[in-house]
């Protein structure tokens, strides 16, 4: 094999380490309410996660091309740049993982590629596409989660209306099946928006590699990776479901226990109207191609239903510590990307 070939299937080995480490850190999202109302145990969390992760990855690629195409002018990505963005995403990942953090993994790939672009137009900040930015990243940003809080807070509210004459063990045992569906639907809806991003992240590796010539002259068994236009192959939809379903497996709980009893203490009817909340936004917003923060959403409409029982139940400085890793994701992703391409430049390696 030749050097240029090595690099790509090596960054694709790094693409599908960043989903997996999004399993740990944005496929609990998913599953985090459902396990923490004791509904499900988390095992069986996990499974129904898997399989409605990988029905939603084959939902659409409208999400994978505006990662791919959408945030850096393509003359200036290449492999290399693709490989740094990536390496951005992941370090941030790991240490908000390791702290129990729920960060955005979408902003964290978003601004490592943006960060590594950067640095390979040489700080020329006209190689970003700012437009695409505005309107698909930095206002689904802010919005998606002030959406998520307000619908979560009225969906509670009329729920708790209608439902006033009800025993609370009707409730319980009612919204305990439900919260199955929403959960479902929750998966389904993460695996359109988040598996997405990483295909589209592996189908611009593919394209990259195979207009540099790279796939020229593979063995008859790696046809397959030549990708002369942009498309989203079934083999990349399934490896990255999976592999988001594997890191669920391996610590998505560390998010789970944040996401599901650190902020808001709750019960099924809550945890159905969180997840149904979140699930419709990112559901409407994956159809609209934007790759917004599933972990933002599913956390501010936990807010929202934990703030119907009164402020004071929701945890702020648990908040607090969340939103700080929301707002420095952005920049640290892309400066710790900007980094290693300027290191590898230095390095001799481009």
């Amino acid at each position: 094999m030749t050097g240029a070939l090595i690099f790509a299937l090596l960054v694709i080995v790094v693409a599908l380490i960043f989903e997996l480490i999004n399993g740990f850190h944005d496929a609990a999202n998913s599953i985090a309410t459902v396990t923490a109302t004791k509904v499900l145990t988390p095992n069986e969390g996990i499974a129904l996660a898997a399989v409605f992760e990988l029905i939603g990855a084959f939902c659409g690629t409208a999400v994978a091309a505006t990662i791919a195409t959408g945030l850096v002018k393509a003359e200036f990505l290449t492999l290399t740049t693709v490989f740094a963005g990536l390496v951005g995403g992941i370090v941030w990942n790991l240490l908000t993982w390791w702290f129990g953090l729920p960060s955005s993994s979408s902003h964290a790939l978003m601004g490592g590629l943006c960060g590594a672009g950067l640095a390979s137009a040489l700080g020329d900040w006209s190689v970003i596409n700012f437009k695409t930015i505005q309107h698909k990243v930095l206002l689904p940003m802010v919005t998606s989660p002030v959406v998520g809080f307000l619908v979560a807070f009225a969906t509670m509210g009329i729920l708790i209306l209608l439902l006033r004459t009800w025993k609370p063990r009707t409730v319980n045992v009612t919204f305990g099946k439900g919260q199955i569906l929403s959960a479902a639907f929750m998966a389904l809806s993460h695996g359109m928006n988040d598996a997405q991003k990483t295909m589209g992240t592996i189908a611009l590796t593919l394209l990259i590699a195979t207009k540099s010539g790279t796939f020229n002259n593979v063995p008859p068994w790696l046809h397959f990776l030549n990708t002369p236009e942009f498309t989203v192959a079934s083999w990349i939809k399934v490896a990255c479901a999976l592999t988001m379903a594997a890191g669920t497996a391996m610590g998505g709980r560390r998010i789970m226990k944040t996401l599901g009893s650190k902020m808001v203490r709750m019960q099924p009817i809550h945890g159905f109207a969180a997840q149904t909340t979140a699930a419709t936004v990112i559901f409407v917003a994956s159809r609209l191609g934007m790759p917004i923060s599933t972990t933002h959403v599913i956390t501010t409409s936990i807010m929202g239903v934990g703030a119907t029982k009164r402020l004071s139940a929701v945890k702020w400085s648990v908040v607090g510590r969340i939103v700080l890793a929301w707002v420095l994701t952005l920049p640290i992703s892309a400066a710790l990307s900007y980094s290693l391409v300027w290191i590898l430049r230095h390095a001799g390696i481009h």
